[in-house]
């Protein structure tokens, strides 16, 4: 299928899905150097100076949930989730390709109706100005945000790697890279 339309019409699509989901990937990433900082800090005033903090265990709380979040969608390109292929690794050539779409389907599936159903909890929680009610209170209505684009992102490199899987050349086949 080398040089043929559907590589070249679905494969920009697919590199930009992808780089997309890298960037927020490396975001998530990034997010590390925000909570270990916050953690220290909240460690040293509770056990040095006996004076905790109201903010520093929340904030890193609600820091880790996006970084779990959008670090998602770019490790299912990476094969990073975990895997049962017990069935599948015994796979050759069109039997292994079917089991590859039919798994990421699946998970396209899943991620848009999670991504669907949480959308409306979002705008609910935007409705609100929702807060966590804590002693320090901070607005968490745009953390729920991260939700339904999450599994959007996820389901969108699920369908690019089912594509992938479709338009790479297979090895069993006679066919070379």
């Amino acid at each position: 299928m080398h040089g043929s339309p559907m590589k070249s019409i679905c494969g920009p699509i697919c590199a930009l899905i992808t780089r997309v989901n890298r960037g927020l990937f490396l975001f998530a990433a990034a997010t590390i150097f925000a909570v270990v900082p916050m953690l220290l800090y909240e460690v040293v005033a509770r056990y040095a100076f006996n004076a905790p903090t109201v903010w520093a265990m929340e904030a890193s709380t609600l820091v880790f949930g996006p970084h779990f979040m959008l670090a998602g969608p770019y490790l299912l390109h990476l094969k990073g989730h975990v895997a049962v292929d017990i069935f599948s690794e015994k796979l050759k050539g069109v039997p292994r390709l079917v089991s590859e779409i039919f798994t990421q389907a699946v998970i396209a599936v899943f991620a848009a109706v999670l991504a669907v159903v949480s959308w409306p909890l979002a705008m609910n929680s935007y409705g609100m100005a929702e807060t966590t009610f804590s002693a320090w209170n901070p607005p968490i209505w745009w953390l729920k945000f991260v939700v339904p684009f999450a599994f959007a992102m996820l389901c969108a490199q699920a369908l690019v790697e089912a594509v992938l899987a479709v338009l790479a050349p297979r090895k069993d086949a006679g066919v070379t890279a």
